[in-house]
């Protein structure tokens, strides 16, 4: 497979070890925004999409930049019809026009706030335990999400990916609290908090509270090969076969879990 990075920061250079471990060639790499000249594995470096001389060699792009202007690099990779595998967050205010415009140009794409495979399973064992709790109504529910000091969104799409799974099963909470509180939590509040220091990859923990016990379920990344073995197998997985439209890891990881079996 021959791919694409788009941004070139922590995830893009784990993008190209990981792709080179796997044995796939990544023949562009573009990031208006490093220094560098040439990738960690030699690549050149290139300044827009637009202006790219290697970015039509790819059978794949791999967009984790920036929020500010990810969407519109997707935009630019539809427009040339380049099966795009989305990791970039906080664009999703824009789903619905990408979503038009990635049919009326015949591309395809999968995103998601995170290609961890191991956090997408995470997610359907909390909405199951969320599934479980719900007709018990001494228990409660909340949670927390530690990130490394760079991390630039809080909370990150991952604890809202979490949350939304987790109260689309436990019926009592209507909306999620995610900022510090100098009050009471109201029953109908699903409390979230955040933290970013270090270097920590990233953890998130969701705890099912009562009077008489404790349940606590946490995911922890070790490192960053998680998302990237999960982005390389979307990116796989989007050009395995022909596919036209906007698709999420749920489409991967349901096909992966049928090819397990």
């Amino acid at each position: 497979m021959k791919i694409a990075l788009i941004g070139y920061g922590k995830m893009g250079r784990r993008l190209e070890e990981t792709a080179a471990f796997q044995e796939h060639e990544t023949v562009a790499v573009i990031d208006p925004y490093t220094k560098e000249k040439t990738s960690l594995l030699g690549a050149l470096i290139e300044e827009s999409i637009a202006d790219s001389k290697n970015l039509g060699k790819a059978d794949v792009a791999l967009e984790f930049s920036k929020p500010d202007v990810a969407f519109e690099n997707l935009k630019r990779l539809s427009d040339m019809q380049m099966p795009t595998v989305a990791g970039t967050t906080n664009w999703y205010d824009k789903l619905a026009e990408f979503k038009t415009m990635v049919e009326t140009n015949g591309s395809s794409a999968v995103y998601a706030p995170n290609f961890s495979l191991g956090v997408n399973l995470f997610y359907r064992i909390a909405q199951y335990a969320a599934k479980l709790y719900n007709p018990f109504e001494e228990c409660d529910v909340g949670g927390f999400e530690i990130h490394h000091k760079d991390k630039q969104e809080s909370p990150s799409g991952t604890a809202k990916v979490l949350v939304e799974r987790v109260m689309s099963e436990f019926k009592r909470k209507k909306r999620v609290v995610w900022e510090a509180v100098d009050r009471k939590i109201e029953a109908e509040e699903l409390h979230f908090t955040s933290m970013r220091i270090g270097a920590v990859p990233g953890t998130h923990s969701l705890i099912f509270d009562s009077y008489a016990d404790n349940v606590q379920i946490t995911h922890i990344a070790r490192n960053r090969y998680g998302f990237t073995h999960g982005a390389l197998s979307a990116a796989e997985w989007l050009i395995a076969k022909p596919r036209k439209g906007v698709f999420t890891i749920d489409d991967v990881l349901n096909d992966l879990t049928l090819q397990a079996r």
